[in-house]
């Protein structure tokens, strides 16, 4: 007996419609599942969020620097308050950027962040931080926004670790409904 070659087209229609679809899922999943990644993993030096301070506080230290930077289509001024401090593992620290609008119109801005090396992001946590909201100056408006955080004392006991003494934590504002522009990032943090 002879097999049915329009069942056989029909059949493999179907699958290449199946594959096809599932494709378009997977990218419109993609996204989300890669945050959701980075965020449970550290991935990229993406830090972590927490309720509040957890575990002892260690004798360890570690230097942690501070970078910012905007977008070139961002009218604004971005800097942090220090440098760099030196913390304990466990110890909650606070710190502070300094932000100002440099136009004659509102901004509202949103910051994306990071850690690096990056294998500490995942030891990074913060605990209020102005990243997790969309930020409104008006024009001329000047604001110091708070960062509290603390480094995870469980990094004390990754050997990864061992050679991390310094973490930097750098955020860059971008406008929060750019209508599409891509700016360049520029330095701010003179």
């Amino acid at each position: 007996m002879r097999s049915d070659p329009r069942r056989k087209n029909l059949i493999l229609m179907g699958g290449l419609f199946g594959l096809v679809f599932g494709m378009i899922g997977l990218s419109f999943a993609a996204v989300p599942l890669y945050s959701l990644f980075c965020q449970v993993t550290g991935f990229g030096g993406t830090t972590q969020r927490a309720e509040g301070p957890a575990g002892p506080i260690l004798d360890r230290t570690v230097k942690v620097r501070f970078n910012a930077d905007v977008n070139a289509a961002m009218p604004w001024g971005f800097k942090p308050d220090v440098h760099e401090m030196t913390v304990r593992l466990g110890e909650p620290a606070l710190t502070s950027y300094h932000a100002v609008n440099h136009s004659d119109t509102p901004v509202t801005g949103t910051a994306t962040y990071n850690v690096t090396p990056d294998k500490a992001g995942i030891y990074f946590n913060k605990i209020q931080c102005f990243c997790f909201t969309e930020q409104r100056l008006e024009p001329g408006q000047a604001v110091d926004m708070p960062v509290y955080f603390f480094v995870d004392p469980a990094m004390a006991d990754d050997p990864k670790l061992n050679d991390v003494d310094t973490i930097t934590l750098s955020y860059t504002f971008f406008r929060a409904h750019d209508d599409g522009a891509q700016g360049q990032v520029s330095s701010l943090n003179k």
